[in-house]
């Protein structure tokens, strides 16, 4: 519980909670919140039309206003539109007089007015008129009730006597739940904005839940990461399984500083019994995990068991004996001292020497071979040097080894040796082959539904139940669950927690009555 309740872990959880709100707000802001509604309008343009000197005086009866020729001039292209999100009709106007919004041309005349609008949008026309509130005083202009749509817009042309191009300009009046303000247009040079003000807050927002991330992971780079422990842990057991553990320990010490794990094994048995002798001993449970080739023995009802991974195993031959399949019946047959030499096997195999090359009685590969495919017989060794026998009444030269690569060293140098070893290290040596087994090939990729039966579960077992925050806990979490996996399958075995690993881990795989 204190772990999850670190400093770490509530500023995670705190802005990723931010985060999640703010996407929130702004989807309510965007679906709930009305729009409002806004009528905008700008000065296109504001020109002189004549001088003083008659030099480009211009006669503006041109049937769109009705007047002569003015010195004094100006003409003015005013536009109006509805640059919000909600149409805006008739009666949204507020204002009590017959027309909508009221135009004043400061310091300057009103002397004529032409409308224009867009081409789509003829209907606009028949809102102009005296009778609808279209009319103009000195220098104000009253515009009526024209009802527009989002995107619409007319435009006046008003003739101004008086004053001065620049001078100010003004539209007002009332919307409901609106307003009326100037506004700008886009020129070529501008950029449209690409997201509304919700979206803003919303990227805000989120831009600063990513930069407290950011600033967590660099300022708490060099801590360990969530799940480590500090302390002293010894890994024993298995020998097979011990270049897998010593990568573990390894990882595990750069992964999370403060840690120390010893790997020293000498074999699953004795791990097991060393493990059963300190438990008993302590009133904790020691600092103390047992790699084991398959179940601890019955009894010692104390050792808590953990399903690591499925290992396979394989039987390797001496390429002078083109022998590709063997039944379990005749590899049985074969270690019991039955079969002298491969020809009496098969008649079309060499008349080479059975030569029977063991691991020594320590190996976890040992005991898999003989619980899996020897069923509890016992090899008992007749030469040191796997060539010539020691004892002369033994029916054959049986040999150990006390490790696979010197096995794999014997078995290709030796014509007519078998032996047996990890399915990884059997692919290495050349002058050897691997032998299927009933029709049946050695496997990792589909280990869950091959029926191949030289195989086992790499089982973790720990002294009752580590405390929760221990070490030993926390090294078998990473193993089991975490990172470690990716250890396990480096080194050819599947972990139990994997997808193909769950179905194999669930219960031993089936051999030959």
């Amino acid at each position: 519980m204190e772990e999850w309740l670190s400093a770490e872990n509530v500023i995670a959880v705190g802005t990723a909670l931010l985060g999640v709100l703010a996407t929130i707000v702004a989807l309510w802001i965007e679906r709930r919140v009305p729009r409002r509604k806004r009528i905008g309008y700008r000065v296109q343009m504001d020109t002189p039309i004549g001088s003083d000197e008659g030099a480009g005086r211009a006669n503006v009866r041109l049937g769109l206003f009705g007047e002569g020729a003015m010195t004094d001039a100006t003409l003015v292209l005013l536009r109006v539109e509805n640059d919000g999100s909600q149409s805006i009709a008739g009666d949204d106007y507020t204002g009590r007089e017959l027309h909508g919004l009221t135009a004043e041309f400061s310091s300057r005349t009103i002397r004529g007015i032409a409308v224009t609008q867009p081409g789509d949008s003829g209907h606009l026309m028949d809102h102009f008129a005296p009778a609808l509130g279209m009319r103009h005083e000195a220098s104000k202009l009253y515009i009526p009730r024209v009802p527009l749509n989002p995107g619409e817009h007319f435009k006046l042309l008003v003739l101004l006597s008086g004053g001065h191009v620049g001078d100010a300009i003004s539209i007002t009046g009332g919307i409901r739940d609106g307003r009326v303000l100037p506004n700008r247009s886009t020129t070529p040079d501008d950029t449209p904005p690409l997201l509304s003000r919700p979206a803003k807050l919303l990227a805000g927002l989120l831009t600063l839940c990513v930069t407290a991330l950011s600033t967590l992971i660099v300022v708490g780079g060099d801590r360990p990461p969530m799940g480590c422990a500090e302390g002293r842990l010894t890994v024993i057991g298995s020998t097979a399984f011990k270049p897998v553990a010593e990568e573990l320990a390894d990882k595990y010490e750069k992964d999370c500083p403060g840690s120390e794990i010893t790997v020293d094994a000498h074999g699953s048995a004795p791990g097991i019994n060393e493990l059963d002798e300190a438990g008993g001993k302590s009133s904790a449970s020691p600092a103390l995990v047992a790699f084991s080739d398959g179940p601890k023995p019955s009894g010692r009802p104390q050792l808590r068991e953990n399903r690591v991974a499925v290992s396979s195993f394989a039987m390797v031959l001496n390429d002078r004996v083109p022998l590709k399949n063997l039944s379990l019946s005749d590899l049985r047959r074969v270690y019991s001292g039955e079969v002298r030499t491969w020809r009496e096997l098969d008649p079309g195999l060499p008349a080479l020497p059975v030569v029977l090359v063991s691991r020594n009685s320590n190996s976890g590969t040992r005991a898999v071979f003989q619980r899996r495919i020897l069923r509890g017989f016992e090899e008992e060794p007749s030469s040191a040097d796997c060539r010539t026998k020691d004892n002369p009444k033994a029916p054959l030269v049986r040999c150990e080894a006390d490790s696979t690569e010197q096995l794999l060293d014997s078995v290709a140098d030796v014509p007519g040796a078998i032996g047996y070893a990890e399915l990884r290290s059997a692919t290495v040596p050349k002058g050897l082959h691997r032998l299927s087994l009933d029709g049946a090939a050695p496997t990792i990729e589909d280990v869950a539904d091959s029926a191949y039966p030289f195989r086992e579960i790499e089982h973790a077992y720990t002294y009752g139940r580590p405390p929760a925050d221990s070490l030993v806990s926390s090294f078998l979490n990473y193993t089991v669950r975490g990172s470690g996996q990716d250890v396990i399958r480096t080194h050819g075995h599947v972990p139990c927690a994997s997808p193909e690993g769950l179905r194999a881990c669930g219960d031993g795989p089936a051999i030959d009555p």
